[in-house]
């Protein structure tokens, strides 16, 4: 399932890719580019470096193993060259009943494009087709920006968890990451519906 888009790129933020990424932009003053959204495979992964460490891609690699089975999609947004510029999973596993959107990237010269935008309302799609009624992402409690774009499009806090997670640092070791996470949540269907968006859930105590 692809989905298509266009975006509006200006100059700052596209002298800052490579050439191998985005070769007719480089020099431009704007440009508007066509986007699409399909999904991650493993030829993907080398094209990827921009979005983590090894061990990042180990787990994206695994989730990929898990994409096999349908208990997770995982999405890419790309541009004419087809190389993702950002990339991000629904896990279908972790709340019954709803999509959980995780591992949200975004290359680090096209943020703030609306790139993020893009693939969240994409992973939406994908859970509406499931016939599942919502879509739930965690965001820490020291991210406050990103805590803000979900809100604007729909996300509402409803509980604050303990997460954890393997994190690479400069010297190649692996240590555990461990932070507090919000959980949100946007309700995108009612009973009976077959496109609905709108809010659910409320901060617990």
């Amino acid at each position: 399932m692809t989905s298509v888009a266009a975006i509006s790129l200006r100059r700052p933020q596209t002298q800052l890719l490579s050439r191998a990424v985005w070769p007719n932009l480089l020099g431009m003053p704007d440009a508007v580019v066509p986007l699409s959204v399909r999904d991650l495979t493993r030829d993907d992964l080398p094209s990827c470096a921009w979005s983590g460490s090894a061990t990042h891609l180990a787990h994206v690699a695994q989730a990929l193993d898990r994409a096999e089975h349908g208990e997770v999609e995982y999405l890419a947004v790309c541009p004419p060259s087809n190389l993702p510029v950002a990339t991000g999973g629904i896990d279908y596993a972790v709340v019954p009943g709803s999509g959980t959107l995780w591992q949200l990237v975004v290359h680090p010269a096209l943020r703030s494009c609306g790139l993020g935008t893009m693939l969240i309302r994409a992973a939406e799609q994908r859970i509406r087709a499931r016939g599942l009624p919502r879509a739930e992402l965690r965001v820490e409690e020291i991210n406050p920006r990103a805590r803000s774009l979900y809100e604007r499009m729909g996300y509402v806090a409803y509980d604050r968890q303990p997460d954890a997670w393997d994190e690479e640092l400069p010297d190649g070791s692996v240590t555990r990451y461990e932070t507090v996470c919000i959980v949100m949540g946007r309700q995108l269907l009612r009973s009976g519906d077959t496109e609905h968006d709108g809010r659910w859930g409320h901060m617990g105590g």
